[in-house]
Protein backbone atom coordinates (compact mmCIF):
# COMPACT_ATOMS: atom_id res chain seq x y z
CA UNK A 1 0.00 0.00 0.00
CA UNK A 2 2.55 2.29 0.31
CA UNK A 3 4.13 1.35 -2.39
CA UNK A 4 0.62 3.07 -4.08
CA UNK A 5 0.72 5.96 -2.05
CA UNK A 6 4.24 7.27 -3.13
CA UNK A 7 3.17 6.32 -6.75
CA UNK A 8 0.08 8.69 -6.55
CA UNK A 9 2.20 11.26 -4.78
CA UNK A 10 4.68 11.04 -7.65
CA UNK A 11 2.02 11.38 -10.06
CA UNK A 12 0.74 14.57 -8.59
CA UNK A 13 4.18 16.44 -7.70
CA UNK A 14 4.77 16.30 -11.31
CA UNK A 15 1.97 17.92 -12.65
CA UNK A 16 2.38 20.52 -10.05
CA UNK A 17 2.87 24.02 -11.79
CA UNK A 18 6.28 26.16 -10.05
CA UNK A 19 4.06 28.65 -10.13
CA UNK A 20 1.59 27.60 -7.61
CA UNK A 21 4.83 26.45 -5.32
CA UNK A 22 6.08 30.11 -5.46
CA UNK A 23 2.84 31.33 -4.64
CA UNK A 24 2.09 28.90 -1.98
CA UNK A 25 6.00 30.43 -0.11
CA UNK A 26 4.65 33.89 -0.68
CA UNK A 27 1.24 33.27 1.12
CA UNK A 28 3.36 31.12 3.71
CA UNK A 29 5.61 34.77 4.25
CA UNK A 30 2.54 37.10 4.43
CA UNK A 31 -0.24 34.77 5.72
CA UNK A 32 -2.55 36.97 3.73
CA UNK A 33 -3.57 35.83 -0.01
CA UNK A 34 -3.81 40.09 -0.92
CA UNK A 35 -0.65 41.01 0.64
CA UNK A 36 0.92 37.71 -1.69
CA UNK A 37 -0.82 38.76 -4.44
CA UNK A 38 0.82 42.18 -4.02
CA UNK A 39 4.03 41.14 -3.57
CA UNK A 40 3.60 38.79 -6.71
CA UNK A 41 2.05 41.58 -8.96
CA UNK A 42 -0.82 39.24 -9.74
CA UNK A 43 -4.40 38.81 -8.99
CA UNK A 44 -5.62 37.90 -5.00
CA UNK A 45 -8.27 35.43 -6.93
CA UNK A 46 -5.58 34.02 -9.14
CA UNK A 47 -3.38 33.34 -6.06
CA UNK A 48 -6.14 31.63 -4.07
CA UNK A 49 -7.03 29.56 -7.17
CA UNK A 50 -3.64 28.47 -7.68
CA UNK A 51 -3.45 27.79 -4.33
CA UNK A 52 -6.78 25.43 -3.34
CA UNK A 53 -5.65 24.14 -7.04
CA UNK A 54 -2.49 23.27 -5.36
CA UNK A 55 -4.29 21.54 -1.83
CA UNK A 56 -6.28 19.44 -3.87
CA UNK A 57 -3.27 17.88 -5.97
CA UNK A 58 -1.32 17.41 -2.62
CA UNK A 59 -4.59 15.96 -0.74
CA UNK A 60 -3.62 18.02 2.17
CA UNK A 61 -4.72 21.47 3.55
CA UNK A 62 -1.82 23.95 3.55
CA UNK A 63 -3.49 26.56 5.08
CA UNK A 64 -6.05 27.49 7.55
CA UNK A 65 -8.39 30.40 6.21
CA UNK A 66 -9.21 33.14 8.73
CA UNK A 67 -11.29 36.21 8.58
CA UNK A 68 -8.19 38.51 8.56
CA UNK A 69 -6.08 36.22 6.69
CA UNK A 70 -4.41 32.36 6.98
CA UNK A 71 -2.46 30.20 9.37
CA UNK A 72 -0.35 27.72 8.07
CA UNK A 73 -1.49 23.77 8.92
CA UNK A 74 1.19 21.72 10.54
CA UNK A 75 1.16 19.71 7.15
CA UNK A 76 1.49 23.22 5.33
CA UNK A 77 4.76 24.10 7.66
CA UNK A 78 6.26 20.97 6.77
CA UNK A 79 5.21 21.29 3.14
CA UNK A 80 6.63 25.00 2.74
CA UNK A 81 9.85 24.22 4.23
CA UNK A 82 11.05 21.58 1.88
CA UNK A 83 9.60 23.29 -1.12
CA UNK A 84 11.70 26.96 0.00
CA UNK A 85 15.30 24.62 0.09
CA UNK A 86 14.09 22.60 -2.83
CA UNK A 87 13.15 26.51 -4.80
CA UNK A 88 16.28 27.91 -3.47
CA UNK A 89 18.41 24.89 -4.49
CA UNK A 90 16.70 25.34 -8.28
CA UNK A 91 17.58 28.92 -8.66
CA UNK A 92 20.99 28.58 -7.67
CA UNK A 93 21.19 25.60 -10.02
CA UNK A 94 19.71 28.05 -12.91
CA UNK A 95 21.98 31.10 -12.10
CA UNK A 96 25.08 28.82 -12.25
CA UNK A 97 23.77 27.10 -15.34
CA UNK A 98 23.65 30.21 -16.90
CA UNK A 99 26.86 31.42 -15.32
CA UNK A 100 28.61 28.60 -16.69
CA UNK A 101 27.24 29.07 -20.28
CA UNK A 102 28.56 32.08 -20.06
CA UNK A 103 31.79 31.17 -18.83
CA UNK A 104 31.14 33.74 -15.71
CA UNK A 105 32.01 30.86 -13.18
CA UNK A 106 33.88 27.17 -13.72
CA UNK A 107 37.53 26.22 -14.03
CA UNK A 108 40.09 26.16 -16.73
CA UNK A 109 42.95 23.75 -17.16
CA UNK A 110 45.63 24.75 -19.02
CA UNK A 111 49.00 22.86 -19.12
CA UNK A 112 52.22 24.65 -19.58
CA UNK A 113 55.97 24.12 -21.20
CA UNK A 114 57.63 26.51 -18.09
CA UNK A 115 56.83 29.46 -15.98
CA UNK A 116 54.53 32.08 -16.59
CA UNK A 117 56.58 34.66 -13.77
CA UNK A 118 56.53 37.12 -17.13
CA UNK A 119 56.24 37.94 -21.02
CA UNK A 120 52.97 36.65 -22.98
CA UNK A 121 52.05 33.60 -20.94
CA UNK A 122 52.26 35.83 -17.91
CA UNK A 123 50.11 39.17 -19.47
CA UNK A 124 47.28 36.22 -20.77
CA UNK A 125 46.64 35.17 -17.40
CA UNK A 126 46.26 38.68 -15.92
CA UNK A 127 43.87 39.74 -18.84
CA UNK A 128 41.96 36.79 -18.59
CA UNK A 129 41.13 36.96 -14.49
CA UNK A 130 40.16 40.36 -14.87
CA UNK A 131 37.26 39.64 -17.52
CA UNK A 132 36.76 36.46 -15.70
CA UNK A 133 37.28 36.56 -12.50
CA UNK A 134 35.32 33.94 -11.29
CA UNK A 135 36.93 31.46 -13.72
CA UNK A 136 39.52 29.23 -12.02
CA UNK A 137 43.01 28.87 -13.49
CA UNK A 138 44.74 25.40 -13.05
CA UNK A 139 48.27 25.54 -14.00
CA UNK A 140 50.03 22.47 -14.95
CA UNK A 141 53.97 22.68 -15.90
CA UNK A 142 55.07 19.54 -17.96
CA UNK A 143 56.88 18.41 -21.49
CA UNK A 144 54.97 19.37 -24.36
CA UNK A 145 54.31 15.57 -25.18
CA UNK A 146 52.62 14.66 -21.62
CA UNK A 147 50.56 18.11 -21.89
CA UNK A 148 49.05 16.95 -25.14
CA UNK A 149 48.46 13.62 -23.77
CA UNK A 150 46.12 15.13 -21.09
CA UNK A 151 44.48 17.52 -23.66
CA UNK A 152 42.83 14.29 -25.24
CA UNK A 153 41.98 12.69 -22.01
CA UNK A 154 40.08 15.29 -20.91
CA UNK A 155 42.16 16.13 -17.51
CA UNK A 156 43.41 19.72 -19.36
CA UNK A 157 41.50 21.69 -21.74
CA UNK A 158 44.34 23.36 -23.59
CA UNK A 159 48.22 22.76 -23.71
CA UNK A 160 50.28 25.88 -24.31
CA UNK A 161 53.50 24.47 -26.32
CA UNK A 162 56.82 25.70 -28.03
CA UNK A 163 56.81 25.33 -31.57
CA UNK A 164 54.57 24.49 -34.07
CA UNK A 165 52.13 21.62 -32.94
CA UNK A 166 50.90 19.48 -35.22
CA UNK A 167 48.83 16.68 -33.83
CA UNK A 168 46.25 15.52 -36.38
CA UNK A 169 43.41 14.66 -33.02
CA UNK A 170 43.65 18.25 -32.42
CA UNK A 171 43.23 21.37 -33.10
CA UNK A 172 46.39 23.53 -32.86
CA UNK A 173 46.82 27.18 -33.64
CA UNK A 174 49.99 29.30 -32.96
CA UNK A 175 49.53 32.19 -30.49
CA UNK A 176 53.29 34.09 -30.47
CA UNK A 177 56.77 34.22 -31.08
CA UNK A 178 59.49 35.57 -29.25
CA UNK A 179 63.47 35.69 -29.79
CA UNK A 180 65.71 33.09 -28.66
CA UNK A 181 68.05 34.19 -25.91
CA UNK A 182 71.21 32.42 -24.72
CA UNK A 183 72.01 32.34 -21.01
CA UNK A 184 75.85 32.35 -20.12
CA UNK A 185 77.87 33.13 -16.61
CA UNK A 186 78.61 37.01 -15.97
CA UNK A 187 81.93 35.97 -15.89
CA UNK A 188 82.19 34.47 -19.20
CA UNK A 189 83.53 36.18 -22.13
CA UNK A 190 80.25 35.69 -24.37
CA UNK A 191 78.40 38.17 -21.69
CA UNK A 192 80.43 41.00 -22.23
CA UNK A 193 80.72 40.05 -26.26
CA UNK A 194 79.11 42.81 -28.59
CA UNK A 195 77.85 40.32 -31.38
CA UNK A 196 78.23 36.93 -31.50
CA UNK A 197 76.65 33.63 -33.52
CA UNK A 198 76.00 30.06 -33.16
CA UNK A 199 79.91 29.54 -34.12
CA UNK A 200 80.91 31.42 -30.94
CA UNK A 201 78.63 28.81 -29.09
CA UNK A 202 79.44 25.66 -31.00
CA UNK A 203 81.98 24.58 -28.26
CA UNK A 204 80.20 25.42 -25.11
CA UNK A 205 78.33 22.98 -23.20
CA UNK A 206 74.55 23.48 -23.03
CA UNK A 207 72.60 22.54 -20.41
CA UNK A 208 69.04 21.34 -21.35
CA UNK A 209 66.23 20.37 -19.28
CA UNK A 210 64.60 16.88 -19.60
CA UNK A 211 60.66 18.56 -18.66
CA UNK A 212 59.32 21.80 -20.02
CA UNK A 213 60.10 23.39 -23.19
CA UNK A 214 63.39 21.06 -23.17
CA UNK A 215 63.13 18.57 -25.20
CA UNK A 216 61.98 21.41 -28.42
CA UNK A 217 65.02 23.54 -27.52
CA UNK A 218 67.81 20.75 -27.76
CA UNK A 219 65.97 20.01 -31.09
CA UNK A 220 67.05 23.93 -31.79
CA UNK A 221 70.45 23.49 -30.30
CA UNK A 222 71.35 20.31 -32.47
CA UNK A 223 70.04 21.56 -35.65
CA UNK A 224 71.66 24.93 -35.64
CA UNK A 225 75.00 23.64 -34.58
CA UNK A 226 74.98 20.40 -36.82
CA UNK A 227 74.54 23.56 -39.80
CA UNK A 228 77.87 24.69 -38.51
CA UNK A 229 79.26 20.83 -39.22
CA UNK A 230 80.11 20.28 -35.83
CA UNK A 231 78.71 18.03 -33.09
CA UNK A 232 76.64 19.87 -30.09
CA UNK A 233 78.10 19.14 -26.41
CA UNK A 234 74.86 18.48 -24.77
CA UNK A 235 73.70 17.48 -20.78
CA UNK A 236 70.09 16.84 -19.96
CA UNK A 237 69.52 17.85 -16.70
CA UNK A 238 66.08 16.60 -14.95
CA UNK A 239 65.88 19.95 -12.97
CA UNK A 240 63.74 23.09 -12.83
CA UNK A 241 63.90 26.59 -14.00
CA UNK A 242 66.11 28.12 -10.77
CA UNK A 243 68.44 25.02 -10.54
CA UNK A 244 69.49 25.11 -14.53
CA UNK A 245 69.66 29.03 -13.70
CA UNK A 246 72.07 28.60 -10.50
CA UNK A 247 73.98 25.44 -12.66
CA UNK A 248 75.12 27.93 -15.47
CA UNK A 249 75.88 30.80 -12.77
CA UNK A 250 78.62 28.05 -11.49
CA UNK A 251 79.87 28.47 -14.66
CA UNK A 252 78.56 24.82 -15.48
CA UNK A 253 77.36 25.56 -19.11
CA UNK A 254 75.43 27.65 -21.25
CA UNK A 255 71.09 27.01 -22.10
CA UNK A 256 68.82 28.31 -24.65
CA UNK A 257 65.64 29.75 -24.06
CA UNK A 258 62.64 31.86 -25.29
CA UNK A 259 63.38 35.54 -24.13
CA UNK A 260 60.09 35.99 -21.72
CA UNK A 261 62.14 33.85 -19.39
CA UNK A 262 64.79 36.77 -19.29
CA UNK A 263 62.02 38.80 -17.76
CA UNK A 264 62.82 37.66 -14.26
CA UNK A 265 66.75 38.11 -13.60
CA UNK A 266 68.92 35.61 -12.09
CA UNK A 267 72.11 36.36 -9.87
CA UNK A 268 75.43 35.30 -11.46
CA UNK A 269 73.62 34.62 -15.17
CA UNK A 270 73.51 37.25 -18.48
CA UNK A 271 71.10 36.83 -21.55
CA UNK A 272 72.07 37.75 -24.70
CA UNK A 273 70.86 37.54 -27.69
CA UNK A 274 72.42 35.50 -30.96
CA UNK A 275 73.12 38.05 -33.68
CA UNK A 276 72.82 35.61 -36.49
CA UNK A 277 69.53 33.89 -35.27
CA UNK A 278 67.55 34.00 -37.85
CA UNK A 279 63.99 31.99 -36.13
CA UNK A 280 62.19 33.05 -33.02
CA UNK A 281 60.42 30.34 -30.48
CA UNK A 282 56.74 29.70 -31.77
CA UNK A 283 54.36 28.59 -29.03
CA UNK A 284 51.20 27.27 -30.12
CA UNK A 285 47.65 26.19 -28.25
CA UNK A 286 46.50 22.54 -28.46
CA UNK A 287 43.29 21.53 -27.39
CA UNK A 288 40.65 19.21 -28.53
CA UNK A 289 38.14 19.76 -30.96
CA UNK A 290 35.46 18.03 -28.86
CA UNK A 291 35.84 20.31 -25.74
CA UNK A 292 33.14 23.05 -26.17
CA UNK A 293 33.95 24.56 -23.22
CA UNK A 294 32.82 28.93 -23.27
CA UNK A 295 36.50 29.43 -20.86
CA UNK A 296 38.56 27.83 -23.22
CA UNK A 297 37.26 29.69 -26.27
CA UNK A 298 37.23 32.83 -23.96
CA UNK A 299 40.46 32.13 -23.71
CA UNK A 300 41.67 31.24 -26.80
CA UNK A 301 39.96 34.59 -28.35
CA UNK A 302 41.56 37.04 -25.46
CA UNK A 303 45.05 35.14 -26.54
CA UNK A 304 44.57 35.64 -30.73
CA UNK A 305 43.33 39.37 -29.83
CA UNK A 306 46.72 40.11 -27.48
CA UNK A 307 48.35 38.60 -30.32
CA UNK A 308 46.96 40.59 -33.21
CA UNK A 309 47.99 43.62 -30.79
CA UNK A 310 51.52 43.05 -30.11
CA UNK A 311 52.13 42.62 -33.98
CA UNK A 312 50.76 45.90 -34.85
CA UNK A 313 52.79 47.90 -31.70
Amino acid sequence: MAGDEDNVLSRRAGRIPLTALKQAIAVAEYLNFRHAANRLGVSQSSVSTRIKALEEDLGILLFERRHRGVRLTEAGRSFIDEVSAGIEHLDHAIKTAGALSKSVVGRLNIGLHSSIAAGFLANLRRRYREEFPNVELVITEGRSADTIRKVREGSLDIAIVIGGAMEPDCHSRLIWSEPFVVAVPVHHPLATTENFGWLDLAKETFLVRQGGEGPQLLNHITRRIAELDRTPTIRRCDVGRDTLMHMIADGEGTTLIPEATTHVPFPGVAFRLIADETEQARFSAVWSPHNRSPALKNLLELAIEMSKSDRST
